[in-house]
């Protein structure tokens, strides 16, 4: 495969707009992706986020603006953006009809990957997906984890550098979407660059190098998981103390270290503001000193649904579809 990429970006986005007659779904979104890392497209239902991807694989045209995959420019090299990239949706693409190795085998020859390679690469990726003994039963025995990984297992047949995930966990069980998440890592180990769009901000904690936060269309904050979290605000360090007797005793002695401390008595927690473990390692200190029995002592961190709540005012799962290219989430 030809690899022209600039500077290790695998995937770069342009100032993409895409607009359906007065609604504009995409504003302006500009983002680069290193080789070899995971960007995670944060946002609720409607955000965008799906319009985005369909542009950037050439399933759509921008209105304005555009993308480069490896190298290939969406709109002047289409065919070098298709042999570049894979691309799983939101909704399995497979045969339910076909067993998984049928299904590998048809959509291999689509690819038109010689018989040889591709047996090879069928049964190779059938173990990387714990998939060999379900190989030969029909997709529509699948449960809902094997399909989302038969269906991955495909897009990934012709190995493409770039891989765009649209909502790969959708409806998957717990278990079902940590397998995924252990598949995903795993490519990327391989150097695979993920481009991943989800509405799971644990999915995104989990997986992404970097995520940029998109409501309306826009881009409204970017950067790894650790640093969106601190525009929420500081970590706190939370204390709770065995016995509800020892709170008034605890509170007079932690006062001193701040003025921003905040006393929860039904859950017997005391709780301020923290800069690092420097500052935990003082306030174990400070207790243990003083025959203060605690439960639990911790820092605690904005989660990422506090920085779209404080980006956005509401959580990053609580706005309806807009779009009218059917399900963006």
């Amino acid at each position: 495969m030809n690899r022209r990429l600039t500077d290790s970006i695998a995937v770069e986005a342009v100032d993409l707009v895409k607009k359906f007659g007065d609604f504009t779904a995409v504003d302006g979104i500009s983002f680069a992706v290193p080789t070899g890392t995971v960007l995670g497209m944060l946002g609720p239902n409607g955000a965008g986020k799906t319009t985005t991807v369909r542009m950037m694989t050439t399933l759509s045209a921008p209105t304005s603006g555009t993308a480069r995959i490896n190298g290939f420019d969406v709109l002047d090299e289409p065919d070098g953006v298709r042999r570049s990239m894979g691309l799983t949706g939101q909704a399995a693409t497979v045969d339910e009809l076909l067993t998984g190795r049928e299904n590998m085998r048809m959509i291999g020859g689509l690819y038109g990957i010689g018989r040889r390679v591709l047996k090879e690469r069928t049964e190779q990726l059938l173990a990387q997906f714990s998939l060999t003994d379900a190989g030969d039963k029909t997709v529509r025995e699948y449960s809902g984890g094997m399909r989302r990984r038969i269906d991955l297992a495909v897009s990934l047949l012709a190995s493409p550098p770039v891989l765009f995930l649209d909502e790969p966990t959708t409806g998957l069980d717990p278990h079902s979407r940590n397998e995924l998440w252990e598949v995903l890592r795993g490519l990327v180990d391989d150097g695979t660059t993920l481009v991943l769009t989800t509405q799971y901000l644990e999915e995104a904690d989990q997986l992404a190098d970097r995520i940029v936060v998109i409501d309306a269309g826009k881009i409204i904050a970017e950067g790894t998981p650790l640093e969106l979290k601190q525009q929420a605000g500081a970590a706190s360090l939370v204390a709770t103390v065995t016995h509800s007797a020892d709170l008034a005793a605890a509170q007079a002695l932690l006062a001193p270290i701040s003025d921003d401390l905040f006393v929860d008595r039904h859950a017997r927690t005391l709780t301020l503001p923290a800069g690092g473990l420097a500052d935990l390692t003082h306030v174990a200190r400070v207790l243990d000193d003083s025959g203060i029995a605690i439960d639990d002592l911790g820092l605690s961190r904005p989660s990422l649904d506090d920085v779209f709540l404080s980006l956005t005012g509401h959580r990053a799962e609580s706005v309806p579809e807009a779009d009218s290219e059917g399900a963006d989430a």
